[in-house]
């Protein structure tokens, strides 16, 4: 079989590997996800192109499940899910001088401010555009990463109150991050939570609307803090099937990813005979190598190397030797393959593949950084749409924070 690298009409090169995702899957995470939250809203996190799932297809799919409105890291993203037609609400919380305030104001995302130099960019925006935009004020409750320390939060109130009242912006909501929530039982999940109470008591004393809604739940606090959900949750990695916190196993979620690839080739070689860029992997006897045209720069790890199981010929096999920039190869033994056969990467596990989750632990890291890493050659491809399968890129890549 003659495989070709090809090229789309918008001039994108696409490897002979896809990635499939299962918007049913989605759905059904989103839906479990709204039984567990007891009624709080959901916000689902689709930054970083939906944590590589793709952005629209993905938010679109976690609105019809349920979800009351979608987050994203930047505005840009957010911008992309305006016009893929996405209408609910979005709010949009890593915001930096230079971003586009005023196509955020016209087209009514939501923003967070952690900051009065931000708030005022925000007033401006809206100043210049004629609109209220509705913000999300953030209180640094432990993580020391974004949102306005405690100390300085009644300052962030007062200038936010005062944008209210000319009519520049409404308070939307307030928020926070969860550093620990994916450790249960750390000390700092309920030294957040003091924080968090102590800053909403604050705003509500200097006369913060009550209908502001209150956040800090992020997947691992949606499933195992009820305390934490307040009045709406924000599930990121759980809405995609993974589990927020492995070690208490799937929560019953679906992943909804499945990456696979078709064989760029197949030879018998002999034994002794090294594999790949330093011959780190040495044939023990006479074998099948297949090659698998995804490499580092489609965000195949390159610690994977000798490390990460593929299912081939229905059979699952280590990766043989180095993981190239775009490609790798597989030690096949004796089993019958050829060019064009299926390889799995990971999946849901249904047929025997390793998951996604096995990915990250023989690996060292989480299920985020894999899922994300899957770059702009790999189409996705959607199943469980209602009336077509579609597939293509929605907005370009871009990295987020874990949530």
């Amino acid at each position: 079989m003659s495989l070709q690298i090809t090229v789309d009409a918008k001039d994108q090169v696409r490897t002979p590997a896809e990635a499939r995702v299962d918007l049913a899957a989605i759905r059904h995470n989103v839906g479990l996800i709204a039984e567990r939250a007891s009624g709080a809203d959901i916000m689902v996190a689709v930054k970083a192109d939906a944590y590589g799932h793709g952005l629209v297809p993905c938010g679109k799919a976690a609105l019809e499940a349920g979800a009351t409105r979608l987050g994203t890291a930047f505005v840009r993203e957010a911008l992309a899910l305006r016009a893929g037609g996405v209408t609910a609400p979005i709010l949009s919380w890593l915001i930096t001088p230079g971003e586009p305030l005023e196509e955020a104001a016209l087209q009514g995302v939501e923003l967070s401010a952690n900051a009065p130099w931000l708030l005022d960019d925000i007033v401006a925006a809206a100043g210049r555009t004629g609109r209220t935009v509705r913000v999300h004020l953030k209180v640094d409750t432990g993580m020391s990463r974004g949102g306005a320390p405690l100390a300085e939060w009644a300052a962030l109130i007062e200038a936010a109150l005062a944008a209210r009242a000319e009519g520049a912006i409404e308070i939307a909501g307030m928020w926070s991050h969860f550093a620990c929530a994916d450790i249960p039982g750390h000390p700092s999940i309920g030294a957040q939570l003091a924080v968090f109470d102590e800053a909403l008591r604050i705003a509500d004393g200097m006369g913060v609307p009550s209908d502001a809604i209150r956040h800090i739940a992020n997947s691992a606090a949606a499933f195992t803090l009820p305390q934490a959900r307040y009045d709406m949750v924000r599930p990121g990695i759980a809405a995609y099937g993974l589990s927020p916190i492995p070690e208490m196993g799937g929560f019953g979620l679906r992943p909804a990813m499945t990456l696979v690839a078709r064989l760029a080739q197949a030879k018998r070689v002999a034994a002794g005979s090294g594999v790949s860029y330093g011959h780190l992997y040495v044939t023990e006897r006479e074998t099948t190598l297949a090659l698998v045209p995804l490499g580092y720069a489609d965000g195949i790890m390159r610690t994977a190397t000798n490390q990460a199981e593929v299912l081939i010929a229905g059979r699952r096999r280590r990766i043989a030797g180095r993981v190239c920039m775009d490609q790798f190869v597989v030690d096949a033994g004796d089993d019958m393959v050829s060019e064009g056969d299926e390889v799995i990467l990971f999946g849901p596990g249904t047929r025997g593949e390793a998951t996604c989750q096995e990915w990250a632990d023989s690996l060292g890291t989480i299920t985020h950084e894999i899922v994300t890493r899957i770059g702009s050659r790999v189409p996705r491809v959607y199943a469980g749409e209602r009336d077509q399968v579609e597939s293509a890129r929605s907005a370009p890549p871009s990295r987020g924070e874990q949530v």
